[in-house]
């Protein structure tokens, strides 16, 4: 699949089985969700550009590598994208963060934006945009194309899980944007759930039904 990274490391596929089970509880389900976004984070980080400094170690003096200084800023697409948040702050906490709101009208099938606020130099930095499921895709394709109107020119996207309908769809709403997930499951139900997915993830981190 084009721009599809599925990150198969065998400890976030046993973290994902136990998220999966329909009895893990809400505090263990948001435990995993930080855990797992630690694990994924430290991969769609992995090309970062690095430099070298000359620092002086309890040995010797040395050329170092360091990040070079290129700016990051997470986006969550609310709310669900909000429990990847602490997991990759606790990795990269100099990063800035943004959120998108969308909600999709009954009527019109179109997504409805309530909310967005981003850094105001959006152009320069790395945007990882994160919300934990993609299924059908369209509220991430509403929140990618928002992100871009609003200036940012290097985006990837992070989930927890997907379908191939809404790897497809995303792919062909924006090809240039690589998407980063921990598997790709069988199919989407008639509701839209993913199969054999692992639930609501917004309801589950959260609590809520």
């Amino acid at each position: 699949m084009m721009n599809v990274h599925i990150i198969d490391h065998p400890l976030i596929q046993h973290k994902l089985t136990i998220m999966r089970r329909h009895d893990t509880s809400t505090r263990s389900f948001r435990q995993l969700v930080n855990e797992i976004a630690m694990l994924l984070c430290y991969e769609v980080t992995r090309d970062l550009p690095l430099t070298t400094e000359k620092i002086q170690t309890p040995m010797e003096e040395m050329d170092a590598p360091i990040l070079s200084g290129k700016k990051l800023c997470f986006v969550s697409i609310l709310r669900a994208g909000n429990g990847l948040l602490d997991g990759m702050l606790n990795l990269i906490p100099s990063a800035r963060v943004g959120h998108v709101g969308l909600y999709r009208d009954h009527d019109t099938l179109q997504a409805v934006e309530y909310y967005y606020k981003v850094p105001s130099d959006i152009n320069d930095r790395l945007v990882i945009a994160v919300d934990p499921m993609l299924a059908t895709a369209n509220s991430s394709i509403a929140a990618i194309q928002r992100l871009k109107d609003g200036g940012a020119e290097h985006i990837k996207f992070l989930c927890l899980l997907a379908a191939p309908e809404g790897v497809k769809a995303f792919n062909e709403a924006h090809p240039d944007v690589e998407l980063y997930t921990a598997a790709v499951d069988r199919e989407l139900n008639e509701q839209g759930y993913i199969m054999p997915g692992l639930g609501d993830a917004g309801d589950r981190i959260f609590g809520t039904k």
